[in-house]
């Protein structure tokens, strides 16, 4: 009998010495990093820059794979579903995390429940601009044109269930005014009516309205970020405006399957972190004036169900029918 416990203890000693030996060799082998989104577009280039100071802070190559469709929401399910072994994690956003399930009639996954937050990114403000004719200058003198023309306001929509899509959403409900939803196939096309008049407003990103404010086609009322934006110092935050709960912007961050190893969040945690911090990193968000956000794990899982519960209420409010 003796002889058979020695036997269990030598067994057992040489499991727990595997699974130590195991834990401790993370990452063994490339890391597959999910964008569920086209290549070619910026958060594919953004991500790939990311990843390669990533796995240089890993000591292991990150490939990025794409697998877009469905606004993203088919990349985050396939990773829902991978081995939670740490070597698959996709990219999240405020769309696929937080908008998504108020979105989708069929959501297969819970961006909660099913998913081990691991550390955010950036996030990228909306600008908000207008025809250069219009008469008003500020989000108060639109917001007071906007209530005496009630509904006459024209706002582009660059898609349905959009970032921008949702900060136009915000934007009237926290100011109390209805506009004129024109919807559009992307942002170019809305971009190119409303340089030439046919559009009153629209909601975009820095990056995109940069060039068309500079050669003087649209004019920037005011930026939905906390601080002024460099690219755009005369424009009021929404909190100077006194619409402080107009204030968002698009986030984006990493997260690994549920029931991924603690330690190998931890060690993605700290090379990421890592990456985002690198020059190359700082100076490519800097561009596009993105502004990183530094946090993780826990604190990061209590954000975004907090924003999921925002953007379901302003989902909700405004009407939009699911998918």
């Amino acid at each position: 009998m003796l002889k058979s416990f020695l036997k269990h203890i030598a067994a057992g000693a040489l499991v727990l010495s595997a699974t130590a030996t195991y834990a401790d060799d993370f990452p063994s082998k490339p890391i597959t990093w999910i964008v569920p989104y086209t290549p070619g577009g910026i958060t594919d280039t953004r991500s790939r820059l990311i990843a390669d100071e990533f796995g240089k802070a890993l000591g292991e190559t990150v490939i990025v794979e794409n697998k877009p469709g469905a606004g993203g929401t088919l990349g985050v399910e396939y990773v829902s579903r991978a081995d939670p072994d740490g070597y698959t994690i996709i990219y999240g956003s405020l769309g696929t995390f937080a908008a998504a399930p108020s979105l989708y009639k069929t959501l297969r996954y819970d961006s909660v429940k099913d998913f081990a937050p691991i550390h955010m990114m950036a996030l990228s403000p909306n600008t908000l601009i207008a025809y250069k004719d219009r008469p008003y200058n500020t989000p108060e003198e639109l917001v007071a044109y906007a209530k005496e023309h009630p509904g006459e306001v024209t706002v582009g929509l660059a898609g349905i269930g959009t970032g921008t899509h949702l900060a136009s959403e915000l934007f009237a409900n926290a100011a109390g005014v209805e506009f004129l939803q024109v919807p559009y196939k992307g942002s170019a096309p809305m971009l190119n009516d409303l340089i030439a008049g046919r559009l009153d407003i629209a909601f975009d990103y820095a990056v995109s309205t940069a060039g068309h404010v500079e050669s003087g086609s649209v004019k920037v009322l005011g930026v939905t970020s906390e601080q002024r934006l460099d690219l755009f110092p005369d424009a009021k935050t929404m909190i100077e405006a006194g619409i402080p709960e107009a204030t968002t912007g698009s986030w984006s961050g990493i997260m690994a399957p549920a029931g991924t190893p603690p330690e190998r969040i931890k060690i993605l945690i700290d090379a990421f972190d890592t990456a985002m911090k690198s020059a190359p990193v700082v100076e490519a968000m800097a561009r596009v004036q993105s502004q990183m956000v530094d946090m993780d794990g826990e604190e990061m899982g209590t954000f975004i169900a907090a924003e999921r519960d925002r953007w379901s209420m302003i989902i909700e409010k405004a009407g939009i029918e699911k998918r």
